[in-house]
Formats: C-alpha cells, structure tokens, sequence
C-alpha cells in the first residue's frame, strides 16, 4: 500500500490501537439509537421529567474534535444528523482520554455510550462513558485535507472539484451533505411513480438486459458476446418491445424503472448508462397518456418537493397541469418560420433552411432534418412544460400515423426547462404496417446509423397475436431529479457516472 507521510501516520496508529487492546475494526456494533432518535428522545424525556436520565449508544464519523485540556467536544455525524459528545477525564480516566487525543482522527468511525445532557450553550450532547474504534480512516477526508507545514498539520477547504467528486464520489458523499440529499431526493422521486402508477394498477415487471435483437429506440447500442452460446448480444436500449409483448399477454398496465444503455456522445443530459422510466396502457392513446403524464409529474413534486414549483436554472417552473400543448408544425413555424408540411421531402426542407441561413445535415432524412430544427431552435426555449405534439413518421417507427396524414404519427415529447424529459406515442398495433416500417427503416438509413431500427420477427409474431390499442411512455428518471434538484448536469445525480480514463484526458 502506497501512502504519503499522513497516512502513514495514521497506519502506524492501527498497530498502536491493537497494542492497547482496541481493535480498529472489530466485528460487531451495536449502536441503540440515531443522532436525531437521541435528540428526539432526550427532548421528549425533558418534557415529561427534566431529571430523567436518557442513555444511547451512538455511532457515526467523527466530524470535529475540540480537545480544551481535561475535556474534549466532538461531533460524531450518521445517517440522520449530527450529535455532540462530551468526553471528561473524571468519567473516562487518562488512557481513554489520551487515546482519544493521540488515536483518533476526523473521518474515523466511533461508537460511544453514555446519557444526554444539554450543554451550558443548550446543545444536546452525549455525556460519554465509554468509547470504541469501528473503523480507523487511513486517507484523511478531502473535507479535512491536512497537510504537514514544519512539522505542523494544515487543514484545507471542502472537497468541491467536480472532476474529483465524479470519480471518488464516495468521498464527495462523505464530506458534502447537500450532495446525499440529491440522492435522497433521487430515492423519493422513484418511490413517488411506483405510488402513482401502482395507484393506478400498473403492475412492474422486469425485463432482459442482455437481447439477440436490439430496439424500441434510435440509438447504437453495445454489443457483447455470450461464449457458450456463441451468440452475440445487446445490451438493451429500450424496454419497449418487450413490454408490449406483455400487452399481447393480457397485462394491460405494465411499467419498469430500470437501466438502459446507449452507446452515445457524453453530454450535461446524456450518460451511457441511464435510468429510464416506461409504461405501456392498454385502451389508451397519446392525449390520455399527455394526462396521466402530467399528473404523475405533479404528484412526483408534491411527494418530494412539497410544491408544484421548481426551480431550474433560474427560472421558476409550475408543474401543475394542464401543460401546454404546442403541435410540432406550430411551434417549427414560430421559431424558425418554416413550414414542415410545405416541405414534405428532404431537398425541399433543406433548401427552406439554407434560405433562412440553417445549415442541414448532409444527406439526412426528412425526419432527421425536423429533428435538427426541433433540437437547435425549439427545444432550448421551452421552458414551461410543454407537451409538443405529432412527429414525423420517419423517425418514429413504432408510432400510429394520424388519421388522414400517413406521414405523421400521434407522438408527443415533453420539455422542461429546455430539455427534453419524457416521449410517447399512440402505439402502432397493426403487424402489417409494423413490418413495411421495419423494412422501410433498413432502406432508408444507413447500416451505422442509429435511426435504423432492426426486424425483429418475434415482435411481429407477438402482433400477430392480436395486441390492443394502447399508449406508451418513456421518461428518463435522471433528467427527472435534475429538474427537482435544480442540477444542470446528468453527472450530478447520477451515482457513479461514466468519465474517461485519466490518460484520455491528458
């Protein structure tokens, strides 16, 4: 183990423990109470009898130690908060407390025992009357970062470079309690949709990670390889066509919160790896989905927030239905001042944008072509919830055409703050017509492209089956959070998020 002069320091402490028979990582704890069941605890013992002796066992890491000659203050901190404790020679004896001075560190873990008092200041403390190591930290924590300066220890600043956060978020969650709030938040906003759609009789279901034939999606995915088998296969970018088939099998309301994987670009609102949110409701279409979407969103908010107003990169965003409804068409007219229905082939859209100074992607489709002005000069404006609806069929390949236009199909995305949050469609159920999409997919894009959307005859066989009408969902739950938690990068609410090797960067 290689370690600098204070871990080493701190390495050298381990054997010293052990020698005065104090094991520095012992097997068991028992602690009796939180820090905030101590104080509620002692406060309600107060209430009811002001001499009442209230004893706990407590265990956490060390925060602060103030040693002021035969007494010495720490905060020792746990899941719930933080809890002063009072040490005293009278009760503890010189060992203890010269073990207490020359042993223990800031980021150690300890266990302590003793009865609850209030400070002359009025702060509730543990009165300790005996003390145990559970864990003896060799790396001090980067919220102490000490330094030796002529044989003196300096202590430095909180832990704040987000490139270090990222790659040792243990250590960011151990120093900055706003960040385990993030994930607390995180936590309660998936309790809240499993409460919202298990209200409505969603049922969840799990489906596979790892499938012979990728999709539900426009996105590469990866590609692994099963030896046994000799078969390659996919690490899932949707959930979608497996849980439609449950819809053939006559679950009518079916949901899953779990990981998808996209072999993508790394941007503020794109990780490989995300979790995603979809459900899929037999009888329903794309306006009844619009409905339950944004009610689920406002009782998501109530749950975790308490309010239906958010704040999101300085701006104040009301949650509270109904949303805006802005057609697709309506709202490219009103940013850009084209018409996309003026323009039904690629050539003509093109050359609507170059005359209005928009460079288009070179040889795209005409659906990519609306997904490049949608992308560059709406999305970034929406700022309110808004639901923006019917999409070009080319680039929504599982989606019902609108009756009367077979070019556009009954999809809506939802944006907040400027980004993207949710998409859905009006599902398309008709085996033929799926099956002439799959095939007109592969001619019109290009093998790399991530709009091509492979044949997947088990799919088509499930159709085949009969599959009802129904409505379908996708949201991703870390773009969710950002909105909630006002954090303007995927990488801030996403645990361990994915970051390039550090000889990449150099």
């Amino acid at each position: 183990m290689d370690l600098n002069e204070l871990e080493r320091n701190r390495y050298e402490k381990i054997a010293r423990l052990r020698e005065l028979g104090m094991e520095p990582y012992p097997t068991r704890s028992n602690p009796s109470h939180t820090t905030v069941e101590a104080m509620k605890a002692f406060e309600e013992a107060e209430a009811a009898n002001p001499e009442a002796r209230v004893e706990v066992t407590v265990a956490g890491r060390l925060r602060s130690m103030r040693p002021m000659g035969k007494i010495s203050f720490a905060h020792v901190e746990d899941r719930a908060g933080r809890l002063q404790l009072f040490f005293r020679v009278n009760t503890l004896g010189e060992e203890k407390m010269t073990i207490l001075r020359d042993l223990f560190d800031l980021g150690d873990y300890i266990q302590a025992s003793g009865f609850l008092f209030r400070t002359k200041t009025g702060e509730i403390s543990v009165h300790v009357e005996d003390f145990t190591m559970l864990a003896k930290a060799i790396s001090p924590l980067p919220a102490a970062k000490d330094e030796v300066v002529d044989g003196k220890v300096v202590r430095h600043a909180t832990l704040n470079d987000p490139e270090t956060r990222f790659r040792q978020r243990y250590a960011d969650l151990a120093v900055n309690s706003d960040v385990r709030k993030i994930f607390r938040l995180r936590t309660e906003t998936v309790r809240a949709i499993r409460e919202y759609l298990d209200n409505l009789d969603f049922i969840e279901v799990e489906t596979p990670i790892l499938q012979p034939i990728y999709g539900g999606a426009a996105a590469r995915p990866f590609v692994t390889h099963h030896n046994q088998l000799k078969q390659d296969l996919y690490l899932r970018i949707s959930f979608e066509l497996y849980l439609k088939r449950l819809v053939v099998g006559m679950f009518d309301r079916v949901y899953e919160i779990g990981r998808d994987f996209r072999n993508e670009g790394v941007s503020f609102k794109h990780n490989p790896e995300f979790t995603q949110l979809e459900y899929y409701m037999a009888y329903a279409d794309y306006l009844k989905v619009m409905e339950i979407t944004e009610n689920m969103v406002a009782h998501v908010a109530d749950r975790v927030l308490g309010t239906r107003k958010a704040t999101f990169k300085g701006n104040e965003i009301d949650l509270n239905p109904p949303w805006r409804r802005l057609e697709l068409r309506q709202g490219l007219m009103d940013a850009v001042g084209i018409d996309i229905h003026a323009h039904r082939e690629a050539e003509s859209l093109a050359a609507a944008m170059q005359a209005k100074g928009i460079k288009p992607k070179p040889g795209a489709p005409w659906g990519k072509l609306v997904d490049q002005l949608l992308g560059d000069f709406l999305e970034p404006n929406l700022i309110q919830p808004t639901f923006l609806y019917d999409y070009p069929r080319d680039i929504s390949p599982l989606a019902k055409s609108k009756p009367g236009d077979p070019q556009t199909v009954e999809r809506f995305e939802g944006f907040v703050g400027g980004m993207e949050l949710c998409n859905a469609f009006t599902e398309l159920n008709d085996p033929l017509d799926q099956e002439s999409r799959f095939l007109e997919m592969g001619r019109a894009y290009e093998d790399e492209d991530e709009e091509r959307h492979p044949m997947d005859d088990d799919y088509l066989q499930a159709m085949k089956y009969g599959m009802p009408p129904q409505g379908g969902f996708g949201m991703g739950i870390d773009r969710l959070v950002m909105l909630l938690a006002d954090k303007h990068s995927i990488r801030e609410v996403i645990l361990f998020p994915h970051l390039r090797d550090r000889d990449d960067e150099k």
